[in-house]
């Protein structure tokens, strides 16, 4: 990957060693989003990397706004090098005097709002400089943090959320838990995890007041946060977790993970050594409204509206009442092709389904822009670029 230049001078010797002073300060004082900008600057690093593209003509120009940082929605994989022209617009790195590249549309792939909250505020920042279509914007992702979806989600009818509070280590200590628990009305057993991690990094069980020491030596950082235990096992003593994505308003289903373990994700389920299990998953990926029920997809809808995001998802569980046990609702879901091995044949063609509509997502709302493509087919003919420069 090659950066592309941009029209800001190279720092001087003494302007990189300011920079560099201030990157070491603020990364020891935790400020991550302004110690990337300063590292940046000290490296004279630009904005904007420029991703191959294997094609003749670009059907699309795509801008994907990105953090260096973690917290970023694995957009990649979905855009077709040979038919979509990509650059990536790392946020902390970008100067106001920056100009945009040429695009059609802007996908904002900053997807984690429990710790990226400054860099989607640059990316709403720079989005003040483009009249594209703009996917997932930042003020839909920066809505959709685990504590603030527990909150808001768990008034839909139909949706169980786990209570979710973001506290300071310092109110985890022994002495100090009691009265966090009873302030935010939490008990035992209770689940505590690092911001920011996913797939089940770094969030662990706490049964009791003297499994905390250990627990907390586990866990990075100054904040934490703490969720409601939601007993998701079933009747026969397996747990499971449904994943389905919001794509363009739709749902689709991405896999049925069965798992003995209360943390269940697809990777680490019980799933290649049980073709029972993997049966479950393929009636789920073939008929997901009888598997799931109508109550359910109705309670899936009215997530999706609530979130509005253009690309995201849920993990979820069913009570015994048929309601949403929810997990996580935000854009970082994965959607992955499966590997070679034949026993994951029957997952391909809801896989190749979720990429094909994202690509034709893609598509319709460039063709509906005021500033749309004339040919998406052939690639000929272009309107004027809607990217403008950003003044200071």
């Amino acid at each position: 990957m090659n950066p592309i230049s941009t029209s800001h001078e190279p720092a001087s010797d003494s302007s990189r060693a300011a920079h560099l002073a201030a990157f070491q300060h603020l990364q020891q004082t935790g400020q991550m989003h302004d110690a990337a900008a300063h590292l940046a600057r000290a490296l004279d690093l630009r904005a904007y990397v420029a991703l191959p593209f294997r094609g003749s003509v670009p059907m699309a120009r795509v801008l994907v706004l990105q953090s260096i940082l973690a917290g970023n929605v694995l957009m990649h994989r979905f855009l077709d090098d040979r038919l979509f022209q990509v650059h990536v617009l790392l946020v902390e790195f970008w100067q106001p005097e920056t100009p945009l590249p040429e695009h059609d549309l802007v996908f904002n792939a900053i997807g984690d709002a429990d710790v990226r909250q400054e860099a989607l505020a640059q990316a709403a920042l720079i989005l003040q400089g483009t009249a594209a279509p703009v996917f997932n914007p930042p003020s839909s992702v920066r809505s959709t943090s685990r504590a603030h979806n527990a909150d808001r989600l768990q008034r839909l009818h139909g949706v169980r959320t786990a209570k979710t509070v973001r506290v300071n280590r310092s109110e985890m200590v022994s002495d100090a838990l009691p009265e966090t628990l009873d302030r935010h009305l939490l008990g035992f057993p209770l689940l505590v995890r690092a911001p920011g991690f996913h797939m089940g990094q770094n969030c662990l069980l706490v049964e009791s007041n003297e499994q905390l020491p250990g627990v907390l030596e586990q866990l990075p950082g100054d904040e934490l946060l703490l969720l409601e235990y939601m007993n998701a096992r079933n009747a026969d003593g397996w747990c499971r977790k449904f994943r389905v994505l919001f794509l363009d308003g739709q749902l689709y289903p991405v896999h049925l993970a069965v798992s003995s373990h209360w943390k269940v994700h697809y990777f680490s389920a019980e799933m290649a050594d049980s073709a029972a299990h993997r049966a479950e998953d393929a009636h789920f990926l073939q008929d997901m409204d009888s598997v799931l029920g109508a109550s359910a997809i109705a309670a899936l809808q009215r997530i999706q509206r609530v979130l509005a995001l253009d690309y995201g998802g849920i993990d979820f569980s069913l009570d015994a009442e048929g309601r949403i046990l929810l997990f996580e609702a935000n854009a970082n879901m994965a959607v992955i092709r499966p590997a070679s091995d034949s026993i994951w044949d029957y997952r391909r063609p809801a896989v190749e389904r979720i990429y094909e509509a994202f690509q034709q997502m893609l598509i319709e709302r460039i063709r509906s822009s005021p500033a749309s493509l004339a040919d998406l087919t052939t690639g000929k003919t272009r309107t004027q670029s809607p990217s403008r420069t950003l003044s200071v």
